[in-house]
């Protein structure tokens, strides 16, 4: 059996099933200036120390061959999937379908929506769009995720505590086996993160484990070679 060094204690690779690494929301709209994240006041520089790391990440499953899907957090033009509720919170000058600098804020297809070009997907790699925080609500994923034999979810992305945390506990409600990728995943808030890190791993891995990129690729390397030998 292999495992990965993770908290609250290591983390065992599938004997059978495959694993999948899901990068949540690195889109333009959070990412970069003139972006909702911006213009909600938040520091936006924050959450981009992540990128290089996750780079390494997303490079090492695709060497590895291994599955990605890519989220965008997005609603339809004419806003029909957005609840007024969310239309209405923040009450800042601009909400979601608001014209910005980078087009209409989280609206599918527009400009500040696209993932970061360091970032970007691979024809061959899933994009799920969602519009609620989980990427399970109103989506493909799982059906996706079952046809591809898929029982271990490595989780990424941003922001920590909404739309990556959401996902996690979908996930985990599901059956899935889920680790938090801790320094690829970041929030506007570092205590946020650093609270949402110890929620998922308490009381013995309740929703599930967090470990670091390269204890991730560490173990995934010893698995892979393992796992097409079955």
């Amino acid at each position: 059996m292999v495992t990965i060094s993770a908290q609250p204690y290591d983390y065992e690779l599938p004997a059978s099933g495959n694993v999948a690494l899901i990068v949540i929301d690195m889109q333009r709209d959070f990412m970069e200036l003139g972006g909702f994240g911006d213009i909600l006041g938040n520091d936006v520089s924050l959450l981009r120390t992540i990128v290089p790391t996750l780079k390494q990440l997303i490079e090492g499953f695709r060497a590895l061959e291994l599955p990605i899907f890519h989220t965008i957090e997005c609603h339809q033009s004419d806003l029909s999937d957005c609840p007024p509720s969310k239309i209405k919170r923040g009450k800042g000058e601009l909400t979601i379908g608001s014209k910005g600098p980078m087009g209409r804020i989280l609206v599918k297809g527009e400009p500040g929506n696209g993932i970061i070009p360091e970032l970007a997907p691979l024809p061959n790699e899933t994009v799920i769009y969602k519009p609620g925080k989980g990427a399970f609500y109103a989506t493909d994923l799982e059906s996706m995720l079952k046809a591809q034999g898929i029982t271990h979810l490595f989780i990424t992305g941003v922001t920590t505590e909404v739309c990556v945390q959401t996902t996690m506990r979908e996930a985990n409600d599901r059956g899935y086996e889920c680790l938090m990728v801790e320094d690829c995943t970041e929030s506007y808030f570092p205590e946020f993160k650093q609270a949402t890190l110890e929620m998922v791993r308490a009381q013995g891995g309740i929703v599930g484990w967090t470990a670091t990129a390269a204890d991730v690729l560490k173990g995934l390397e010893a698995w892979k070679p393992l796992e097409a030998l079955v």
